[in-house]
């Protein structure tokens, strides 16, 4: 018997990974345009930065960030809030900015997607993210829709949720809910139900660019295989869920044409009449066109509309995305979702005493109006032991038996002492606060951030104990304390301390 051969399990570098992709893709580029990628690629792949609208001021704050920090900026030019930071003293990373919220640091490609889809502010708009950790392209969603509506933040990795949970409460996300289901059961599950869905598709990530979210490694034909075919099926997925006349927008990190034009082509031999692949080019400053052809196969001519980034186009990682609008129903088997209502998670809404108490205790204390945010926001106020939340009605209303991760925003708690309202909520809406915050200087600012309390700390106008916003001098949140006579103690959470 012929002895089998050993396999090599020696690790491949990434910089053997990046040339075999650039071999992969090298015939789908004529001469020029390879040697500019490859003049590219010696470049250094800037970081980026996108602004958190329910916190910051796309244009004021980013001016003051760039002084503060001695950044250079320059705009991602099909994102608004978008900006390369391609010089910097103090790394975005390391900022309270970044800490609480204020801005989410992403390559400037994965800001695409959500800018494809005509999304406005809407009460009643269903917005659904497929394959949504760890959440960056979620709080675009979120940030666009101004946080009205409601976010289905869907993901099928139990390892991810944790991630994707976090990223929503740092951004402050109220109308919003975590689950985690396999994408194909959606359009089973709600069949012409989201007015917007995004799929940004697990993929081979041959992007040619190498980073710590998206690293190179070596991939198989066999391995494309199996992921178009998935993509295929989520995709279908999505355009079974999104109404008809709604919109999808299906992307990958991957330039690998299996998993971008053809799946796109295949969807559009299986569903004739029924979707459209809109024309990308009058939404980017200079056009980025889909392949035309893969090998021998022509592919529908509608495909070219889609989006393919190569990293020399806009100096970002490989990227592909395509703006899908549904124009007839796709019909196909449905089935349905699991059970498991709000009541038997422990949650019950506040009868009307329990909620004008509430709300009364806010404004006594705060100087804020809960109820008109209440109403603005869509949200009712439920109860789960001793935690209070702000749950958006969208969800009771249309997905209620539907059991999730997380739900809505914490307001806060009760306690033995009172209410604690709870560090999300403080850092998106202390900012509207006609009392109830203390401001700490530059030294008892550090000393915060590194988890101390603070002795010695007096402020008059605080009455007895009290759950306060704590600031720095320059009127950033910056935790939430607990102030007794003379003293402040540290209520920031662990995962936010500088050590």
């Amino acid at each position: 018997m012929a002895r089998k051969k050993k396999k090599n399990n020696q690790p491949i570098s990434s910089q053997s990974a990046e040339q075999a992709a650039l071999e992969r893709f090298a015939p789908l580029l004529d001469e020029q345009d390879y040697a500019a990628l490859l003049n590219d690629l010696e470049q250094p792949l800037y970081s980026a930065i996108r602004v958190n609208p329910l916190k910051a001021d796309a244009r004021k704050d980013v001016a003051g960030w760039a002084q503060q920090y001695s950044w250079h900026l320059e705009q991602v030019p099909f994102c608004p809030t978008g900006w390369w930071v391609k010089e910097a003293d103090n790394p975005p990373s390391q900022t309270i900015e970044h800490r609480m919220g204020a801005f989410y640091i992403q390559d400037a490609a994965s800001m695409l997607p959500v800018e494809l889809f005509d999304l406005q502010p809407h009460p009643d708009q269903l917005i659904l993210d497929l394959a949504a950790s760890p959440g960056g392209k979620t709080t675009h969603l979120i940030s666009r829709a101004g946080d009205q509506g409601l976010v289905l933040a869907n993901d099928a990795s139990r390892e991810r949720i944790t991630a994707l949970r976090l990223v929503l409460q740092t951004w402050g996300a109220i109308n919003q809910a975590v689950l985690r289901f396999q994408a194909e059961q959606y359009g089973r599950w709600y069949p012409e139900t989201f007015d917007r869905v995004l799929l940004d598709a697990p993929c081979s990530m041959q992007g040619l660019r190498t980073s710590e979210s998206h690293p190179s490694r070596p991939i198989s034909d066999r391995e494309v295989q199996q992921l178009a075919r998935r993509q295929t099926r989520m995709l279908e997925s999505a355009l079974q869920a999104v109404k008809t006349g709604g919109q999808v927008v299906y992307s990958t990190c991957t330039l690998t044409p299996e998993e971008d034009e053809m799946v796109l082509d295949a969807l559009l031999k299986a569903y004739p009449g029924a979707i459209r692949i809109e024309d990308t080019r009058a939404r980017l400053p200079y056009p980025a066109p889909a392949l035309r052809q893969v090998g021998e196969v022509h592919l529908e001519e509608q495909v070219q509309g889609a989006a393919r980034i190569w990293p020399h186009r806009y100096h970002t990682a490989g990227f592909f995305a395509a703006l899908i609008t549904k124009t007839d129903s796709i019909l196909g088997k449905e089935s349905q979702p699991p059970e498991r209502p709000l009541e038997q998670f422990g949650l019950d809404a506040l009868d009307q005493s329990e909620f004008d108490d509430l709300v009364l205790m806010i404004e006594d204390q705060y100087g804020f109006d809960l109820a008109t945010l209440l109403e603005d926001q869509g949200c009712g106020l439920w109860q789960k032991g001793s935690a209070v939340f702000m749950i958006p009605e969208l969800f009771v209303r249309h997905f209620s038996s539907l059991p999730f991760q997380s739900l809505g925003m914490m307001l806060g708690e009760f306690s033995p002492t009172g209410f604690v309202p709870s560090h999300e909520w403080l850092s998106r809406f202390s900012g509207a606060f006609s009392n109830g915050r203390v401001t700490l200087g530059d030294e008892q600012g550090k000393q915060w951030m590194r988890g101390e309390d603070i002795r010695g700390f007096y402020e008059n106008q605080i009455q007895g104990e009290s759950i306060v916003a704590v600031c720095d001098e320059l009127g950033r949140y910056i935790g939430r304390g607990k102030y007794s006579e003379g003293s402040l103690k540290n209520l920031l959470p662990r995962r936010l301390v500088w050590f």
